[in-house]
């Protein structure tokens, strides 16, 4: 099902034995555009800490209740390796991680989930699934926080359309499907989506997301509510309109 990142904050993470915070924001990767990390704010619980938990580690979710089950435990989050998220979170940091969880690597093949290891069927780093999986992992990183960019603005090819203003997130294999586009800033009250395959190029240092339309073509876009569930009708509408193939 699609939700909302912002819907999303707030849900109390649970692992085994107890809370460990609620969810404050997301990092995912900028390459496969998928939701890598949940930042829990741990804070009654580790003061002043948050922490950052894989999607790997997600189980249950009680939509509901809105809690998420995560198979850890408390003394587990307690003692992994510390985060500094003023500061670029590097491969380096990474691969400490994911080693302490014995969790295989994202990274290093073709696929979103390195050599095809999906979450929701995780095996063990040394077993063959994850084998090619470089033991060094490559000095930079591709992982943005979600609250860093929101707020980017978006540039159509004859000039500015409004600004990214919250992401669509698939819960089963925790990919960004959409990025939600609020045009005030040009055409007041409309919403509109944007698949990431259709963006052009960004600009992460200037905080600019460039796509090859025209401004024109976005305003008579089908309008996207957010307080609708978003349904297959209106993706399909979406990709016919823009004269794409849904293929998910």
């Amino acid at each position: 099902m699609l939700r909302n990142a912002t819907d999303l904050q707030g849900y109390t993470i649970h692992a085994t034995y107890g809370d460990i915070g609620h969810v404050e924001q997301f990092y995912f990767d900028d390459e496969h555009w998928t939701v890598r990390y949940l930042v829990a704010d741990a804070g009654n619980w580790l003061t002043g800490r948050r922490v950052l938990i894989s999607n790997y580690s997600i189980g249950e979710v009680k939509w509901d209740e809105r809690k998420i089950f995560v198979k850890l435990t408390r003394e587990q989050v307690e003692n992994a390796p510390g985060v500094e998220l003023h500061r670029p979170v590097t491969r380096q940091y990474e691969a400490s991680l994911y080693d302490y969880y014995d969790y295989p690597y994202y990274w290093g093949g073709a696929g979103i989930y390195g050599m095809g290891v999906y979450p929701g069927t995780l095996v063990s780093a040394a077993e063959p699934a994850v084998a090619g999986v470089p033991e060094t992992p490559p000095e930079d990183s591709h992982l943005q926080s979600t609250r860093d960019v929101t707020g980017f603005h978006i540039e159509a090819t004859d000039g500015e359309i409004g600004h990214i203003e919250d992401f669509i997130i698939d819960d089963d294999d925790w990919t960004i499907r959409y990025v939600e586009v609020d045009t005030r800033n040009w055409w007041p009250g409309k919403k509109v989506l944007l698949a990431p395959r259709w963006i052009q190029h960004i600009d992460w240092q200037e905080g600019k997301v460039r796509v090859n339309l025209l401004r024109e073509i976005i305003q008579n876009a089908p309008e996207y509510d957010p307080a609708v569930p978003l349904t297959r009708q209106y993706e399909v509408s979406l990709f016919d309109y823009y004269g794409r193939y849904l293929d998910n």
